[in-house]
């Protein structure tokens, strides 16, 4: 068993907590606007999306889920472009995120979001593989296609454990 310093127990996924790493993409509040005759709210421009040497393209993606507790030990950042995770059901995943720390992670926190929550990683942001805790996992992506290697991976010397938090379901 890990030591309980590498121990994190996941926080609710709100937008002031994930500032420093990106954006909450949620329908959250009165839409800025209304349009199709009034027939749809439109929460406009949810997130900072960035791409050098490309362009935004939509992926799809779909995870093996995971189970909580979670060990992990890799993390990954886009020197070149923002990426979305937009989940394609209504279901929590977990997300992990590391500030930088002169060019490597420091140590990570974890987030467990809410049903219809997505986000947006912003450029150059260290975050943990997508980790779905329910099927499908299927995920619409935004980020950068483009030439050029735009993803840096580092591996921590030691795993992490992601723990349940107090009101997580039963397994």
């Amino acid at each position: 068993m890990n030591a309980p310093e590498r121990e994190l127990i996941p926080a609710p996924l709100t937008a002031a907590s994930f500032a420093p790493y990106g954006d909450v993409l949620e329908a959250s509040g009165v839409p800025d606007r209304l349009i199709n005759a009034g027939f749809c709210g439109r929460f406009h421009d949810r997130a900072r999306l960035e791409f050098s040497g490309g362009q935004a393209g939509i992926s799809l993606f779909q995870a093996v889920p995971r189970t909580l507790p979670h060990s992990f030990d890799l993390v990954e950042r886009h020197p070149d472009g923002s990426q979305a995770f937009i989940p394609m059901s209504m279901d929590p995943f977990l997300v992990i995120v590391a500030p930088d720390r002169g060019d490597r992670p420091g140590d990570p926190l974890a987030f467990v979001t809410a049903p219809g929550q997505g986000l947006n990683f912003h450029r150059g942001t260290w975050h943990g593989v997508l980790t779905p805790l329910y099927p499908p996992g299927l995920f619409a992506v935004v980020d950068r296609i483009g030439p050029g290697a735009n993803l840096q991976e580092f591996v921590y010397p030691a795993e992490w454990r992601v723990l349940p938090p107090p009101d997580w379901p039963a397994a």
